[in-house]
């Protein structure tokens, strides 16, 4: 918490050990502690004028962090991170109709409790990047350097940023950028193909593909990003400020929009140019591959593509990937640090799909099967020993790999994992590297029953590791029958678990297929519990139902839910739950949409492979 002259932070967020704690939360204190830090200027010395902008405080925050983490630390690669997580996150919540805008109209105490998500925070800074990129970081920053002299010790509004910014960069900032703030949603740009140009037409976003005439009246300027073979540096000027128009001279053997995916925007493209892009994926940025996968699998989702087409993506990705690691054998080089994001991103849309085709055995066993054959050379190469010499991102893909391998059923990393587990538990701390105890754990908890279980639970209660407890609690979502599931709920809601602790190990159980229905069983038998623990906090509560339930792809499972709540007091979460309800009908009606498809898809993807 950025307070004035003494700031305040959970242990995870603030403390490293170099010898114990994970690789991966010296990138999240880094961060962190950048992002409060940078509060001192935005929300201290510079206050938002009322709550509807919370997002000059959130949003540049946000920003300033990863601006920050990428100028100490450049081998974080801190952008791509922020492609993979930042954004995708954002447009997530932005694509539901529950969603709001970034300024958005406040009343009192408990809606400004619902405002602190991913909206204000990763939407403001996606949008702030974006100005960033077409201004010109230089320009933008002395804009912003403007801003906060001119308003030092006092209120400002977002008009005020506008203007000190249109003042620095000689553009009305205020004409282009106020769609973005003031109205709800995100366009999706579709790409017609004609010899030597492309049609573009921006029409809104929504996950359940079904947005109505009055529901599509936003006009956004949109940065097109354009690159191509011939113009390796996009256009940062040219822009679509209409809802149709035709592109001229585009190189019809490689285009791309969008680069770095620095735009706030998904793009449709043909199937075959997706497919073919896949194929020439060398020519792409990391931002460029992530934000493809991302976009593909969201556009499934909505029905405006086919998870048949993200899947031919993703097989060609993994072929180059795969080759890189063999041709280079590990040496240190950037494509190679650098194609961790993109992994990230692969493994993140597959889990996806993997969820909410969970129920159909057929579907989900040739997902299954299609997981481990995209993971498991580099996962074997890659292997299990850390180098001294290693790079960060290298470390962070063994554990990736790891994770995915283990949970598709690659039966060597399994059986490498519990022989490592067996050895930690007699006493032999360095047989699991820190940054593969969570990879480890799940493991063994997915395939050890109750031995295992018991261990990690016991691992939590006496762990000195400063992240020690937060690892246990993801690790133990992964149990697979409903006697542990339910003692793992009970567990979460006794005193050896902090309040801001207990959604970590129920995201995981929601994650879990086996685990989901057994959570949503929990909270309404035992609400009076969960409600008692948590609602002294709305916010706490808000995050820990939409964590929960918002996986499920069923129909009859929204209604249960929406049911269970609607003679609850659900002041102070009642738009989180909305949200779950539109993220479940969409999951549900894109499950109902490809299952037939997919598994078409999925066999003949057997038989020819």
């Amino acid at each position: 918490m950025e307070n004035w002259g003494l700031i305040t932070y959970r242990t995870t967020a603030i403390l490293f050990d170099e010898q114990h704690s994970a690789a991966k939360y010296k990138n999240r204190v880094a961060y962190v502690v950048a992002h409060e830090l940078a509060h001192q200027w935005f929300g201290n010395l510079v206050t938002m004028d009322w709550w509807s902008e919370l997002w000059l405080n959130e949003g540049f925050a946000t920003w300033v962090g990863w601006l920050a983490i990428d100028h100490l630390y450049p081998e974080f690669q801190v952008w791509c991170q922020f492609v993979t997580e930042a954004m995708q996150t954002a447009q997530q919540l932005d694509s539901l109709r529950a969603s709001h805008p970034i300024e958005v109209p406040v009343k009192n105490a408990l809606e400004i409790d619902q405002i602190f998500d991913a909206i204000s925070y990763l939407k403001g800074s996606s949008v702030i990047r974006m100005l960033s990129n077409h201004l010109g970081v230089d320009v933008f920053i002395r804009g912003v350097s403007d801003y906060l002299k001119a308003h030092a010790h006092g209120n400002a509004t977002t008009n005020d940023l506008w203007a000190a910014l249109s003042k620095a960069s000689g553009k009305d900032v205020n004409a282009f950028m106020d769609p973005w703030i003031k109205k709800i949603g995100f366009p999706v740009l579709t790409v017609a193909e004609e010899p030597g140009q492309i049609g573009v037409r921006q029409s809104r976003f929504l996950s359940t593909g079904d947005v109505k005439e009055e529901e599509d009246d936003t006009l956004w300027w949109i940065p097109l990003g354009l690159r191509t073979s011939s113009r390796a540096e996009q256009d940062a000027a040219m822009a679509l400020t209409s809802k149709e128009e035709t592109v001229r001279d585009v190189d019809e053997g490689f285009y791309k929009l969008n680069s770095n995916q620095t735009g706030f925007y998904r793009v449709n493209y043909p199937p075959a140019r997706l497919a073919q892009m896949g194929v020439e994926n060398e020519k792409l940025s990391t931002e460029d591959k992530i934000g493809l996968i991302a976009d593909a699998g969201a556009l499934a989702v909505a029905g405006d593509a086919t998870t048949a087409s993200l899947l031919t993506f993703l097989s060609a990705l993994s072929h180059e990937t795969n080759h890189a690691y063999v041709k280079r054998k590990l040496r240190p080089s950037t494509p190679l640090i650098r194609s961790h994001s993109v992994w990230s991103q692969m493994v993140a849309s597959l889990s996806n799909i993997r969820s909410i085709f969970a129920e159909n055995n057929a579907v989900a066993n040739g997902l299954k099967k299609f997981t481990l054959e995209l993971v498991s050379q580099a996962t074997e190469t890659i292997g299990w020993d850390f180098k001294p010499e290693e790079d960060y991102l290298t470390g962070q893909l063994r554990a990736l790999l790891i994770s995915t391998a283990g949970s598709a059923g690659h039966t060597a990393t399994i059986n490498e994992a519990k022989g490592r587990f067996r050895r930690y538990l007699t006493g032999d701390s360095a047989a699991v590297h820190p940054s593969l105890r969570l990879a480890v754990f799940q493991i063994n908890v997915a395939e050890g029953g109750k031995e295992a279980y018991d261990s990690v639970k016991q691992e939590y209660l006496q762990t000195a590791s400063i992240d020690g407890k937060e690892i246990c609690l993801q690790a133990l979502g992964r149990v697979q029958t409903s006697d542990l599931i339910n003692d793992f709920m009970d567990f979460q809601f006794s005193n050896h678990v902090k309040v801001q602790d207990v959604h970590s190990g129920s995201m995981a159980l929601a994650a879990n297929s086996k685990a989901r229905g057994a959570l949503w069983q929990y909270i309404k038998d035992g609400w009076d519990k969960v409600y008692g623990k948590l609602s002294g906090n709305s916010v706490v509560l808000d995050r820990y139902l939409k964590n929960s339930l918002q996986q499920f792809a069923s129909h009859e499972k929204e209604k249960d839910i929406a049911t269970f709540f609607q003679n609850k007091d659900t002041k102070g979460f009642d738009r989180g739950l909305v949200q779950v309800s539109d993220t479940i009908r969409g999951n549900a009606n894109y499950k109902e949409r490809d299952e037939d498809s997919l598994l078409e898809w999925l066999k003949a993807h057997d038989s020819s492979g």
